[in-house]
């Protein structure tokens, strides 16, 4: 399915480092140039066009905020790092946070196999823990399993979802489904592969955690996380969107380039959250980081920490490790935690590097822009220099 793997590759950063890094100097300062050279990595945006903010954190300050291109095409509103944006798949970890909570106060089991909560999902014939779907190794499929793509053991029980005028399903901005009624479609979704035996990227586990949120604590994801995640923290510009007509003020609107090289809106209207569907900004992001230096949530912040960033899954493909909506292995020879996101009209990423105290992030309304590229190029402009020469 096309679709599916678009989100697959914006989901997902690969290690290796591309040939365009050669061309780099390899004489690098992090201190007084950063700002330079960072301005020069995103001069390639074009100032009438959509573009990226861009955020460095070092020792819990924002060290780079900037912004490059529009924010609103329309009312040539320019990006200046303030904007909030749709994050796509970083969302996961904020899902797992609400997760680990409900944990960690008794509610929820992670060893428990899903249907002890919801026992409506259908029989997979075997169980499926919680913590397997936390790290994407449950087994569950994607949104392939939704379209009648997939063509893997379980294709003969996969859903050809349909359009209202009987057409396939087009996932993104031209047809529409509540949370209550995709979550009617998921129950109906098989298992693509046996439970924990080999790494398989899930959206549709992860909306299932949100489910789990709502069904066990009695509020919506949205409404968990405001009260459990973002308010303690002072996330004031933070919230999962579930609700398609709601106003965002200083949103960051999404766009793509057509056939003919020209900029259309490109905004879904799909409104379930969990896989996806976070706003934020990079301020309330800085706020997020720092909870990783000095934790304050959980009754034991200190062992909420170290389990959010313990891995629960085996490795991926690409050599890396799962931990609750988190990315674990090396990026540029440093270890640390990242994740990327994309849908309709973004492309994001944030990573954290604990040895270096460096967090870097990106948030881009432009779907055409070669964002991995980017990622990849802004990695080593941060992190490949001694460590000595950091702030």
């Amino acid at each position: 399915m096309q679709i599916t793997a678009q989100i697959t590759s914006k989901m997902t950063i690969r290690p290796q480092i591309f040939l365009i890094l050669a061309l780099l100097s390899p004489d690098l300062s992090f201190g007084n140039n950063l700002n330079q050279r960072l301005d020069g990595l995103f001069s390639e945006i074009q100032p009438n066009g959509p573009g990226c903010n861009v955020g460095v954190i070092h020792e819990g300050q924002l060290v780079y905020q900037k912004g490059f291109g529009l924010g609103n095409l329309e009312l040539e509103t320019p990006l200046d790092g303030t904007q909030l944006h749709r994050m796509g798949s970083v969302s996961k970890q904020f899902t797992a946070a609400a997760v680990l909570l409900l944990a960690e106060e008794g509610q929820i089991d992670l060893a428990a196999d899903i249907h002890a909560y919801l026992p409506e999902l259908p029989d997979y014939g075997a169980p499926v823990s919680v913590n397997a779907m936390l790290g994407h190794f449950s087994g569950m499929g994607d949104y392939d399993l939704i379209a009648g793509s997939y063509e893997g053991p379980m294709a003969d029980n996969a859903i050809d979802l349909r359009s209202a005028a009987g057409g396939p399903f087009r996932l993104g901005n031209e047809d529409y489904l509540t949370i209550d009624e995709f979550y009617d479609v998921v129950q109906r979704v098989p298992l693509a592969i046996e439970p924990e035996t080999a790494f398989r990227y899930s959206n549709l586990a992860y909306f299932i955690l949100s489910i789990l949120v709502e069904r066990v604590s009695g509020e919506t994801l949205r409404d968990y996380a405001q009260h459990r995640l973002f308010e303690p923290l002072g996330m004031t510009h933070t919230f999962f969107s579930d609700d398609p007509v709601e106003i965002v003020r200083n949103r960051a609107y999404g766009y793509k380039l057509d056939e003919d090289g020209r900029y259309i809106t490109d905004m879904t209207n799909l409104f379930w959250v969990g896989d996806g569907g976070l706003h934020t900004n990079l301020s309330d992001l800085l706020l997020w980081d720092r909870q990783f230096y000095a934790p304050t949530l959980g009754a034991n912040p200190n062992a909420f920490l170290a389990l959010m960033n313990e891995p629960n899954s085996d490795l991926d493909a690409r050599g890396a490790r799962y931990a609750n909506g988190q990315f674990v292995g090396e990026q540029q020879g440093v270890q640390g935690f990242w994740h990327a996101g994309g849908w309709l009209g973004t492309s994001t990423y944030y990573g954290r590097f604990p040895s270096r105290n460096t967090s870097i992030a990106m948030m881009c309304n432009d779907a055409s822009l070669n964002t991995e590229s980017l990622i990849e190029r802004l990695l080593h402009i941060v992190l490949a220099q001694p460590e000595a020469t950091h702030p």
